[in-house]
Formats: C-alpha cells, sequence, structure tokens
C-alpha cells in the first residue's frame, strides 16, 4: 500500500469497480500520487485527476518515473523561477534559498530545497524553521519532485502538511506561437513597464490585499512586462504578467487572470500569445507557468496551446507550534 512519502512519485493503482458473473472487475489508473489520506488518494492521471476511495483499492504501488528532466535542468529552472519572483528578503542555507515577502504568495515565503544545504538533512529543516521563526513566519518549504523526494519524507516525518501540488509546465515559443493565433477581433494587448492601478486591483481580487512587498516582487527583475486588455470603454478585461530570467533567458508567465464577464472569449490565450511574442523579442525561446494541479480548467487551457508538466513541488507547512 501507499503511503505519505509516496506524494509526488508517479504510481499504479487497481480499483474495484465492481462485480460481474461473480468475477471481480478492475480499472488501473496511472499517474502521480496527488494525494493520500486516510480515506482516499487522488492522481493526476493523463486524463485528469482520479480520486479513489481507499476500501475500493485492490493493489497500488509506486512505479519508476516517466522520463523526467536531469536535476541540473530543474534547479536551473527552479532559480530562474526565483529571480522573476523575487522575494524582497532572501537567505542562503548552502544552496537552498529562503524567502520572505509578508506572507504575500507561497512562492516568496518559503525555502527553495534545491541543492545542497551544507549540513545534514533534519539540521537543515531545523535551520529553516528557527529562520521563519525570527521572520514571524510560519516555515514553509518548497519542494520539487521528485528531486526533494528526500526532504518531502523528512517533513512527512515531522508531520509537516502539503498545500496543492503545483504543476511548472513548459513550452517553446516556437510551439505556443503556432498555437496562438492573432485576434484581430479582439481589444489590443497593452503593454507596460509597471503596474496600473486597476491591473492591481485585478490582482488583489485573487491573491488578496497587496502588501508593500507584493510591488517589489512583481517589479524586481529587470526585464519585465504587464500586459493588459481594455474594452471601449476602458473597463478592464484581462492581465498578464511576463519576466524574462535566468542565464538560460526564460519566459516566465504569471497572474494571466480574465474579468468574470470576459470569460470564454479567447482573452486569457490573447494575452498569452502577445506575452510570448514579448519574450521572443526579448531572446527567450521557452516558456514556463506555475499551476496548482486541481485548476482543470487552466490545464486544459496550457493543454491545448502546447504546455507539458516539466515537473511538481509541493508547499510543505510547518505543523502549529
Amino acid at each position: 500500500m501507499l503511503r505519505r512519502q509516496d506524494v509526488g512519485h508517479r504510481v499504479v493503482v487497481r480499483r474495484i469497480v465492481g462485480v460481474s458473473q461473480n468475477r471481480t472487475l478492475y480499472t488501473d489508473a496511472l499517474g502521480e500520487l496527488v494525494d493520500l489520506t486516510e480515506t482516499d488518494l487522488t492522481i493526476a492521471t493523463d486524463k485528469g485527476t482520479v480520486r479513489v476511495p481507499l476500501r475500493e483499492v485492490h493493489r497500488a504501488k509506486r512505479v519508476p518515473p516517466a522520463r523526467r528532466p536531469p536535476a541540473a535542468e530543474v534547479i536551473a529552472l527552479e532559480l530562474a523561477a526565483n529571480d522573476a519572483w523575487p522575494a524582497p528578503t532572501q537567505a542562503r542555507l548552502g544552496r537552498w534559498i529562503l524567502r520572505a515577502a509578508g506572507n504575500w504568495t507561497g512562492r516568496a515565503n518559503s525555502a527553495l530545497a534545491v541543492g545542497d544545504p551544507d549540513r545534514p538533512l533534519e539540521a537543515a529543516i531545523d535551520a529553516v524553521a528557527e529562520w521563519y521563526s525570527a521572520h514571524g513566519q510560519q516555515a514553509l518549504i518548497n519542494a520539487p519532485m521528485p528531486l526533494a523526494a528526500p526532504v518531502n519524507a523528512a517533513l512527512d516525518a515531522r508531520g509537516w502538511g502539503a498545500r496543492p501540488l503545483t504543476l511548472v509546465q513548459t513550452a517553446s515559443v516556437a510551439t505556443l506561437l503556432g498555437a496562438l493565433k492573432e485576434r484581430h477581433d479582439l481589444p489590443p494587448v497593452e503593454l507596460a513597464d509597471s503596474p496600473g492601478d486597476d491591473w492591481l486591483a485585478m490582482v488583489a481580487e485573487h491573491k488578496g490585499t497587496l502588501p508593500a512587498a507584493a510591488a517589489r516582487i512583481l517589479t524586481g527583475p529587470a526585464e519585465v512586462t504587464f500586459a493588459q486588455v481594455h474594452d471601449a470603454d476602458g473597463e478592464l478585461l484581462a492581465i498578464g504578467r511576463g519576466a524574462v530570467t535566468g542565464p538560460d533567458r526564460w519566459l516566465g508567465v504569471a497572474l494571466v487572470q480574465t474579468a468574470p464577464h470576459a470569460r470564454r472569449q479567447g482573452i486569457a490565450q490573447h494575452v498569452l500569445r502577445e506575452l510570448t511574442q514579448w519574450g521572443s523579442q526579448h531572446g527567450s525561446s521557452r516558456v514556463y507557468l506555475q499551476v496548482e494541479e486541481r485548476n482543470a480548467a487552466a490545464v486544459a487551457l496550457y493543454g491545448r496551446v502546447g504546455f507539458t508538466t516539466h515537473h511538481t513541488y509541493l508547499t510543505r507547512e510547518a505543523p502549529p507550534a
């Protein structure tokens, strides 16, 4: 049977689905184990998320991972993503990066556990907890999978919780520009060097009140742009943000949001195409974004235009003191 330390790994589950002519019927599910509780397990398969009650599980085991990118490539992308979403307070623990930003977003307020923390793992976790305590914040650790599997196993043993699985998805600029057609029937996408008040207000609707640290994160990268689409009356319909960072010139796309009344018109893809075109003009050949696995609509949208999952990560939460 599977255990908590199997979360984030590829598994196969044989499920009992019924009985026919005195014979038990089964079906198999293959994918990444997203969650495991006392009653259910959840798997992210190629066809979507599947939740299976444990009482229906006949057999389950971890299987070898699908072809994965090299560890060095995962680390390079995570470091580029850190530069694209720069927490105003950062410190080093060996090669781990400790980040704080007034609790605005998990990415900017978690320790990035990639590379060697320059001490035994248990001591590294203690040091993370002490650092966040000194900053008056709950300790969080961002653990890319399966690269940080040992970290996740150690955190499981300590009773740390986990936020929903996040997919780090990538695509080539050429693929996206081929899939995302120009839309002359929609209002144009405007690009700006800094976010306007209405742009920030739309972000706040989803991310909560923006502290001073938020502005430093949003405008921190040297190469960053803010996309927006307004209707003829000046009402904001959609936004997005792009940043080019890292030696490999990754384009990071974030905060693609559409006003509720403007959805299902292709405006999000309209914004995504303009950000991709901007990235291409700034020397990017590859694009990444981060999306929660449970956000089925967004995952489906990105899949249709060519994004695939490069790796995943779990944001782990220290138990209450």
